[in-house]
């Protein structure tokens, strides 16, 4: 499809959700990567500009001996070795058939490598073991001092010697073919987590509990090639060219995964099946032959778990909580390349004729049987419409032609009681699955293995549900908006009277239907309504202004009535309507009648057209200074109250000026002047 076309088709889509929204149809539109890396993939990749097209096609093989698989290592006759926990054991992968070829007695069996000739190697923990399969024959090449685990075994083709990452004291040994062990670098770290070694002999290991990436190139002389400031450098590799790749990751406190997390001493964790209470982040860096780093992938949700390079050298990571694969080119595009049902890619064989992906928690080998195929179909996640809906047109932008399908169901996960798979068709028209609160679409890649997938819409309309008004009130500006609180008490009065009252309201809009309100009011004993809003004014806000200047004074009610007209054609309107307390409509201020000056003594009336009376106090003049009185009976409630008021406290010699002030419950007042003689 050209450029042309393309945002033509997409212009038209948006203007069409935008009109449609009117009478309430929305629209479902995946576009972006993470739309379509939220469903099933099976044969199918996703890449970082959110372009869905064939992937690695996986069979799959159950592994039942064990409940982890920690390493896997191809043989020369086609079969694979694969290394167990929690029951240590050594498994044989060929023909589609798993067999026990040695049982270690070891918890775990970590790492394997082929050294000395074809013998196989297997670093074990927790006693400290690197044991040896030669000829059908397990023994024990070496126990090391001191070493609980020996985390992972690297072979040294040119040298003939073999290199082992250990903890508990982070001691990286070079064992020989008769079993001699020397100390070949002994990092700060806790733990060195993993090992490579490069074809001229530089040897590079990763460390734990702090990350760092180191480069030796003799006994004992080491520097840190990378900090990469995190917790720990899960997998090393390097290529022909002496380019250097490495992932690491931050794995917070109470994280485990089924492989080597760490736990809250910052001690590798042994493994488990139980899930991570929290993600970790990863990271993939690659290193050029002089250092330079390069950062190719870094993943704030999920932490990586096994590392591989492809033929071409490209590197693949796997992920310990989605149980993912992913790769990324030199440009940095990535893409999310394989998606299985088990939690956590534990190993990965990407190069060579038999390739793998490795599962675990269960533990399930996938033989890579190529690219796409017949089976490859991508699944979307499933797309949540809110209420009911009846689905209309699906739309998609593709090259290649594709096959897609839906279904609808009322269970967030997909269960029984869904609808089957539609019948498939190949150009956009109308979803024929049942109206339903879910759906999911589907494309199948079999028909053209070049296709690329790179955007789909969806139209639906929700069932119309009435919104639903639970609240309307006039603000007090001296009060809280909080109902059920206890005001403050006393105090000046801090707010100006105003001709203005501010309302509010509140609405249940289960559709979230664009809503309309009118607002209507009526004097209390009165049954005629008048409206609030000018004739053409469009009130769609949950808040208004009312402006009573020129209303006369008095108690109000006030009628809320909410529409989604804006929404719907005429026969699916629905409306709502609720009264408000009595709202108070004061604009002048209080009166004192009867006013008397006894001594040091003030009597008098203040007396309000609407009220109640809401504060009397007093100054002495030049004072600024405000003292409130109660009223004789002793509280403020209506809207006459007689006062008496003992000033003499107050007072200090006479003749004195005094005003005195009176406000009513919407800060009106009046200020009254006294001599006092």
């Amino acid at each position: 499809m050209n450029r042309l076309l393309r945002y033509s088709l997409l212009g038209a889509g948006l203007l069409a959700a935008a009109h449609a929204s009117a009478v309430g149809t929305r629209r479902f539109t995946l576009s972006k990567s993470a739309d379509f890396r939220g469903g099933d993939l099976k044969g199918v990749a996703v890449d970082a500009a959110g372009h869905v097209r064939a992937g690695l096609n996986l069979g799959s093989v159950p592994v039942s001996p064990g409940n982890a698989i920690w390493a896997a290592l191809p043989q020369r006759d086609g079969s694979v070795l694969l290394g167990t926990g929690n029951e240590g054991k050594l498994l044989k992968l060929a023909g589609g058939a798993v067999s026990v070829l040695a049982e270690t007695k070891a918890l775990v069996v970590t790492s394997l490598a082929e050294a000395w000739g074809g013998a196989v190697v297997m670093g074990t923990l927790p006693d400290g073991k690197v044991m040896k399969w030669d000829h059908g024959k397990l023994t024990d090449l070496v126990t090391l001092k001191g070493t609980e685990h020996v985390w992972q075994v690297a072979y040294d083709e040119k040298k003939k010697a073999l290199f082992a990452a250990t903890g508990p004291e982070g001691k990286l040994y070079r064992i020989s073919e008769t079993g001699d062990a020397q100390i070949y670098f002994d990092a700060p770290e806790q733990h060195l987590m993993s090992v490579a070694v490069a074809l001229d002999g530089t040897v590079y290991a990763g460390a734990s509990d702090k990350a760092k990436l180191y480069k030796i190139t003799a006994p004992g002389k080491a520097s840190v090639l990378y900090d990469f400031e995190r917790t720990e450098v899960r997998a090393i590799a390097v290529n022909k060219q002496g380019e250097v790749f490495a992932i690491a990751n931050e794995i917070k406190t109470g994280n485990q995964a089924p492989s080597r997390a760490s736990r809250t001493d910052g001690t590798p964790a042994a493994p488990t099946n139980t899930a991570p209470k929290t993600k970790g982040k990863g990271t993939l860096y690659k290193f050029s032959a002089d250092g330079a780093p390069d950062q190719l992938l870094d993943d704030g949700d999920e932490h990586y778990t096994s590392l591989a390079l492809s033929d071409d050298g490209r590197p693949y990571v796997g992920t310990g909580v989605e149980g993912r694969v992913y790769t990324v080119d030199a440009s940095h595009n990535s893409a999310l390349v394989a998606d299985v049902d088990e939690r956590q890619i534990s190993a990965l064989v990407l190069s060579g004729k038999d390739q793998l992906v490795i599962g675990s928690d269960p533990a399930v080998a996938h033989p890579v049987k190529g690219v796409g195929g017949p089976d490859a179909v991508w699944t979307s996640k499933v797309l949540d419409a809110g209420l009911r809906a009846r689905f209309g047109k699906v739309t998609w932008e593709s090259t290649g032609a594709l096959q897609f399908s839906t279904r609808t169901g009322n269970t967030k996960e997909p269960d029984d009681t869904w609808s089957a798979w539609s019948t498939g068709f190949t150009v956009p028209g109308m979803i024929a699955s049942p109206a339903a609160r879910y759906l999911q679409v589907r494309a199948r890649f079999a028909t053209d293995p070049n296709a690329v997938l790179s955007a789909i819409g969806i139209s639906f309309v929700t069932d119309n549900m009435r919104a639903v008004i639970t609240s309307v009130e006039a603000k007090d500006p001296d009060n809280s908006d909080n109902d059920d609180a206890i005001h403050a008490s006393g105090g000046p009065v801090t707010h100006k009277a105003e001709s203005t009252i501010a309302l509010a309201w509140k609405v249940d809009n289960p559709d979230k239907d664009e809503l309309r309100y009118r607002l209507q009011y009526r004097q209390v004993g009165s049954n005629l309504w008048f409206d609030v809003l000018k004739p053409q004014e469009k009130l769609t806000k949950d808040n208004y202004t009312w402006e009573t200047s020129d209303l006369p004074e008095g108690r109000y009610h006030l009628r809320l009535i909410a529409t989604d007209e804006l929404s719907n054609p005429p026969d699916r309107v629905t409306r709502d309507e609720m009264e408000s307390p009595v709202v108070l409509v004061d604009n002048t201020p209080p009166v004192v009648e009867g006013l008397k000056v006894n001594g040091k003594r003030v009597q008098g009336v203040a007396i309000d057209g609407v009220g109640p009376i809401a504060r009397i106090e007093f100054s002495l003049a030049g004072s600024d200074e405000w003292t409130p009185f109660y009223p004789t009976d002793g509280i403020f409630d209506e809207q006459r109250e007689e006062f008496d008021a003992d000033l003499s406290g107050h007072v200090p010699a006479l003749p004195a000026l005094v005003s005195l002030r009176v406000y009513d419950k919407a800060n009106n007042y009046v200020i009254r002047s006294i001599l006092l003689k």
